[in-house]
């Protein structure tokens, strides 16, 4: 049987859609092996003119998942950037914009925060207010309107996107859907076909699907989610993590100081010294202790 390549984009339970050259595959794994995201290179075996097995999954340059205590959630593979969509309202959780950022990090991943609804004025201030902080760690902060400036708003993102495999990532109402059919031309017919694919009548939010742009541009949409576990970090990735301890590791007294309670730690000192936000802190500090809890 023929052998081909193709980009997984999309999954639904062990059922997976590739993209090859010419043709969309259905395509399922040998075994149990459920392992693969959306955004792996596959190499394939066809089994009929629309469906395929994947034989294996070619090295990923990068992985993005969240994880709890008990398994992990793959994202994507392969993915160049983040963008996290927050809006003026409703109101956004910043522990999930700060937990994306780590993500980001340890992943390798660049990452960008996308405001939307600038339209909803009465809101924009104190937004801005709280995004500055993350514009101080040097973080980019583009504002989009998509329903009301669509023309801006692709004016703004199209650049950032154009040759980037881009994940979007945010809660739910913060217009990720109004962005997504705006940057990619018959996302609805795609979405449509996917799920037809995939047999996945209605639950097309449920789960995260690929677009290609070009050769060079990819959009992935992944859903909606209000948590985001980090429990696969471990400590060495997590200090890595938080751009602005770099300046301070390895001046600590201890060189394998936890920057928790030890004395003379350079982390807690620009803690005191207002150089790192105690808020970072307190986050770095939960996350350690998560990653302390896992069971898998």
């Amino acid at each position: 049987m023929e052998k081909t390549i193709g980009t997984i984009i999309a999954a639904h339970g062990r059922h997976y859609l590739a993209q090859t050259d010419t043709i969309k595959l259905q395509c399922v794994t040998r075994g149990k092996k459920s392992d693969i995201a959306v955004g792996d290179i596959v190499n394939l075996q066809m089994t009929s003119p629309n469906q395929g097995v994947i034989e294996s999954i070619q090295e990923r340059s990068t992985l993005l998942y969240r994880s709890d205590q008990y398994k992990s959630k793959l994202l994507a593979a392969n993915v160049t950037q983040l963008f996290i969509v927050v809006a003026t309202e409703p109101g956004f959780a910043d522990d999930l914009v700060s937990r994306s950022l780590v993500a980001a990090e340890a992943s390798g991943v660049a990452a960008h925060i996308i405001l939307n609804k600038i339209d909803v004025t009465e809101s924009l201030a104190k937004t801005r207010r709280r995004l500055a902080f993350y514009a101080s760690l040097g973080y980019t902060v583009h504002e989009v309107s998509a329903r009301a400036a669509p023309e801006a708003t692709c004016a703004t993102l199209g650049p950032l996107l154009a040759g980037q495999s881009t994940i979007l990532i945010g809660q739910s109402g913060m217009g990720k859907s109004s962005l997504i059919n705006l940057l990619v031309p018959d996302a609805d017919i795609a979405v449509r076909e996917i799920s037809a694919a995939l047999d996945t009548g209605k639950h097309t939010t449920t789960f995260t699907r690929l677009y290609k742009i070009d050769a060079d541009t990819a959009i992935i949409d992944s859903p909606g989610f209000q948590e985001f576990g980090l429990y696969q970090l471990t400590e060495g990735m997590l200090e890595r993590a938080f751009p602005e301890f770099a300046p301070y590791l390895g001046q600590c007294k201890f060189y394998n100081c936890h920057h928790l309670i030890e004395p003379d730690c350079a982390v807690l000192s620009a803690i005191k010294t207002g150089e790192i936000a105690s808020m970072r802190h307190a986050l770095y500090q939960q996350l350690l202790h998560e990653s302390s809890q896992k069971l898998y």
